[in-house]
């Protein structure tokens, strides 16, 4: 089981490596529709969390020889898998306005559920194969820079876009 957990593990490395992709061509095009990019200097720490997270959760499981924890590793391989659709579904939502770095354009939809889907892989990923250490450590850190992060993007989003959406929840976006 192992094995398949280094699978799954490796799919969603693909994956991120294919988002860094189309964030770094949406970034260009934001750039170049006189998008002004904010908090740069938290991105290389999110970066480096995101970098280690899945190379974290297989030293955990190979070197403490996690085993597969059965219903719990199955029930959070399908949360895992769901928030890959929720982000995928964001994604496209926001087309070329959506990136991993927090650069302003106008545009009509700005609280999106990508900041939900991230921290639900943060939490179901490593608990798919008894990473539970990986869980709770990347989780809190995940936690701690998205509470810097949604205040950065606050603030480049400005006054107006605050007095609009005060009355809406920053992290779980409803509807």
């Amino acid at each position: 089981m192992v094995a398949v957990y280094l699978a799954f593990l490796a799919l969603f490395g693909a994956e991120r490596i294919a988002e860094l992709l189309l964030s770094r061509r949406n970034a260009r095009i934001a750039l170049a529709h006189s998008g002004v990019e904010s908090g740069a200097a938290h991105f290389r720490w999110m970066a480096a969390v995101h970098a280690l997270f899945l190379p974290a959760c297989a030293a955990e499981v190979l070197l403490l020889r996690r085993p597969f924890p059965g219903a719990l590793g199955w029930a959070c391989a399908g949360a895992a898998l769901g928030a890959q659709a929720l982000r995928w579904w964001a994604i496209s939502t926001l087309g070329w306005r959506w990136n991993v770095r927090v650069i302003v354009v106008p545009y009509r939809f700005v609280r999106h559920p990508n900041y939900v889907a991230v921290a639900i892989e943060m939490a179901c990923v490593p608990l798919v194969h008894g990473a539970w250490i990986c869980g709770l450590l990347f989780s809190a850190l995940n936690l701690m820079l998205l509470r810097i992060r949604i205040r950065v993007e606050e603030r480049a989003l400005g006054a107006t876009w605050e007095r609009a959406f005060a009355g809406v929840p920053r992290f779980v976006p409803h509807g």
